[in-house]
């Protein structure tokens, strides 16, 4: 007689998806549902009452792999997220995960039964493919369906306008690696340089560095002139101003740096201009999506923050 496993290693899915489809459960993958409904009628495969009774029951634990490397945006992303599942009596089963490979185990581990779904939060790296169904919260290359993210295009759009406004028209721009997150921002930045006359000087646009160190140090030694500094996030921006300082350039005064997301206001030091987005905005447009509630916008804007 087949049992789950079976039926899970026929439809090439984990047992858990298996359980959810035949429970009738929501968020699982079209494709994984018919692999399941056909493995089982292959099989002719029929769950006891019992077996039903158990698939019907829920665990009322989310996990939620962080995938951050900036412990201050991990914090602020896991107490946003507890708060918005409190509320629906739901529990936050946390991993971290520092590369794809990580990601994949704690999948693996989660989706066996400890938890009723999944949110993966703050990738920066490429992320492996995946048979459960996952929820992705500003990760630079989930599918965008599944996907939250950060408006890039109007934050590079809104930032490019400020600073045009301040009379900085030679604007640098060092920019996410590659991916989807790269292209928006890129085309946010020389949409709004267009909009205020500014010509496009591709010099000044850095990508596919590893690091801001290397990329600024790519800038500076172009030659090419510049007296702003575009940078994808606050970690990058105060890492930024430290190296500008040991090149004796002065911040703000021949470079005004602004970050496309966040800004850490240090002591003694003004808060730099910045995009801002609220994490617990973003963590209720996930929570919200994981349990059905509507269909909200997969795509979040930031507003402007500056002195």
């Amino acid at each position: 007689m087949s049992n789950i496993n079976d039926v899970a290693r026929l439809a090439q899915v984990s047992k858990a998806t298996v359980s959810r489809v035949l429970s009738g459960s929501r968020g699982v993958k079209e494709a994984s549902r018919l692999a399941v409904l056909r493995a089982a009628d292959a099989l002719n495969y029929k769950p006891s009452a019992i077996a039903r009774s158990l698939t019907n029951q829920t665990t009322h634990c989310i996990g939620v792999i962080c995938a951050t490397e900036h412990v201050q945006q991990s914090t602020g992303y896991l107490q946003a997220l507890e708060k918005q599942l409190s509320q629906h009596r739901k529990h936050l089963l946390l991993r971290f995960a520092s590369d794809a490979h990580a990601v994949t185990q704690a999948v693996d581990e989660l989706s066996g039964g400890l938890c009723d779904a999944l949110l993966v939060v703050g990738a920066r790296f490429a992320l492996p493919e995946m048979q459960e169904e996952v929820i992705f919260i500003d990760c630079l290359s989930a599918p965008a369906a599944l996907s939250i993210s950060c408006d890039r295009r109007f934050a590079a759009q809104t930032a490019v306008e400020y600073l045009s406004r301040h009379q900085r028209r030679d604007i640098a721009l060092i920019n996410f690696s590659g991916g989807e997150a790269a292209q928006e921002t890129l085309l946010g930045y020389r949409e709004a340089a267009e909009n205020h006359l500014i010509p496009f000087n591709r010099q000044r646009v850095i990508e596919g560095e590893s690091s801001l160190r290397l990329a600024l140090q790519k800038l500076i030694n172009s030659g090419v002139k510049f007296n702003a500094l575009l940078v994808t996030d606050d970690a990058q921006a105060q890492e930024a101003m430290a190296m500008l300082d040991d090149y004796q350039i002065r911040v703000p005064e021949q470079v005004l740096v602004f970050s496309l997301d966040g800004s850490t206001r240090l002591p003694g030091q003004a808060a730099i201009p910045a995009i801002e987005y609220s994490l617990e905005g973003i963590a209720r447009r996930a929570v919200a999506r994981l349990l059905g509630l509507g269909d909200p916008s997969d795509r979040v804007r930031g507003t402007l923050l500056c002195d």
